[in-house]
């Protein structure tokens, strides 16, 4: 006796909305299909099955899915997620009665099947058990991009897809820090979305679409869009910045923003600085730096040596001054021994009052030394340089003193360079008059870069030879740890309880 074969699961992306956008391979699915398969609200009525109607024939087994909740408010003792859950489980059942009877079965997906679509919880529970095939269709997406009639991504530009759903503060740092977006299932929640284009600074860019490609289509400028009329089947949209036509500048519009872009590459940078740095017009900074940020089209870069820091400063705001948004960049935190000093200090002047001046933190390298190490910085510390060039040897031992008889842990920048070879050996003799030839000193290199170092050593066998400009030391305190755990591993850190006297 011959075993009934099963029937075969289609997943058919329908497109975007209007039928003539579907493709031949998913007409030809239909044509084939016993049964035709599609998710709908309580009402009844259902888009996917709308946009292939005229392809279901009166002998088709029609499947309605319908929907047990359309908000998150419900009675079900699972809430939302269990209500969803046990209707995918039930109509994933029903569906497969149908293919346990050798019947094809075409579920019918609006856009393409797996991209944010119902079928995909069809695919996860019936895929592994019968033949599957899906079927892609024209997205929302690249709908919208098309209405628009704007490049949505372009060149080494990153496109970003996002759910509206997400919280606001996360929507923020990720426009932030993209160059084109996508914000998908608007509805009830465009007003947080709109409010984090807002404070991303990424408003007066952001494109509306409202059923792309169908009836009631509605494009426009997100900022002028009104929260009220927003259905679900919209998507707000950040196209392209290539080429894209800017509105005319005036010198009113200029600003300074100085950027840390963290100890070395890409993985540094935290989300606003990114954004700051896709949005300027000009990137100012030593080349070294410069290098660190990704080379955008229509955006001009200035280069120059380490020691010209006030003239640097001082050309990032004759630019603005001319309507320019200007990124000045800096390693590390622009704070912390960095170029935030330098610009302020130009700002300060007269002629420069009405430039805006802001300045985005970034990690700093005694920040991603220690967590490389372990946690050396987990109780009080301080902050000194080392290098004599702008302020006397003497004020620097001075500090150097005071600091380690107070017994803080000490992140020693600047400790050395070709024409500085001294100052290592200087700090190690002084810090041995208050601390224990065994304190740990751990010298991070190149933190986040290529050549990446990070090793402890005790304070006694601190060599100036192994030490460069590229080199950090943190020096612990009396209470701070070194031990090597069982993965060989060394671990370095400073208790967060100091001992009673």
């Amino acid at each position: 006796m011959n075993e009934q074969k099963t029937g075969r699961l289609y997943g058919v992306g329908l497109g975007p909305g209007d039928p003539a956008l579907m493709t031949l391979r998913a007409v030809e699915i239909i044509a084939e299909a016993d049964v035709v398969a599609y998710h709908s609200a309580r009402h009844g009525r259902s888009i996917a099955r709308s946009i292939a109607a005229k392809h279901i024939r009166a002998d088709h087994v029609e499947e309605a899915l319908v929907y047990p909740v359309t908000t998150e408010t419900t009675d079900h003792p699972g809430g939302y997620r269990g209500a969803m859950e046990d209707f995918y489980t039930e109509a994933a059942a029903r569906l497969a009665v149908h293919l346990d009877a050798g019947r094809t079965v075409a579920v019918l997906a609006e856009g393409d099947p797996l991209f944010y679509g119902s079928y995909m919880h069809m695919h996860k529970r019936l895929a592994d058990r019968y033949p599957t095939e899906v079927i892609p269709g024209v997205t929302s997406v690249s709908a919208a991009a098309a209405r628009l009639g704007t490049p949505l991504a372009e060149g080494e530009e990153v496109l970003t897809i996002l759910p509206g759903t997400l919280p606001e503060e996360e929507l923020t740092a990720r426009l932030a820090s993209t160059d084109a977006a996508v914000v998908m299932k608007l509805g009830r929640t465009f007003p947080a979305v709109r409010r984090a284009f807002e404070a991303s600074g990424r408003l007066p860019e952001a494109r509306y679409v409202e059923r792309a490609t169908m009836a009631g289509e509605r494009l426009g400028d997100l900022a002028g869009t009104d929260a009220a009329s927003v259905p679900y089947f919209a998507v707000a949209v950040l196209p392209s910045r290539i080429d894209a036509p800017r509105p005319g500048r005036t010198p009113g519009d200029g600003e300074v923003v100085v950027v840390g872009t963290g100890p070395a590459g890409p993985l540094w940078l935290t989300p606003e600085t990114r954004g700051a740095l896709a949005a300027a017009d000009d990137v100012v900074g030593y080349t070294t730096y410069l290098e660190r940020v990704p080379v955008r089209p229509g955006q001009v870069r200035h280069g120059s040596d380490n020691k010209v820091e006030s003239e640097r400063a001082e050309f990032a705001l004759d630019l603005a001054r001319r309507g320019r948004r200007v990124a000045v960049v800096s390693g590390g935190d622009p704070g912390v021994f960095a170029m935030a000093t330098a610009v302020l200090e130009a700002a300060s002047q007269e002629e420069y009052a009405d430039v805006p001046v802001r300045v985005l933190p970034g990690v700093t390298a005694a920040n991603a030394a220690a967590a490389r190490a372990g946690a050396p910085l987990g109780h009080d510390y301080a902050t000194i340089s080392l290098s004599d060039r702008l302020k006397p040897w003497e004020v620097i031992a001075e500090r150097l003193r005071a600091a380690a008889s107070a017994d803080l842990v000490l992140a020693l920048y600047n400790p050395g360079s070709r024409s500085r070879t001294w100052q290592v050996g200087k700090a190690r003799d002084l810090l041995l008059e208050h601390r224990s030839p065994d304190t740990p000193v751990v010298l991070g290199r190149d933190v986040g870069g290529p050549a990446e170092s990070v090793r402890t050593v005790r304070l006694a066998d601190l060599d100036p030879a192994e030490v460069d400009m590229r080199t950090i030391l943190i020096v612990g305190s009396s209470q701070t740890r070194w031990v090597r755990r069982g993965d060989g591993r060394q671990i370095v850190w400073t208790p967060r309880r100091y001992p009673e006297a």
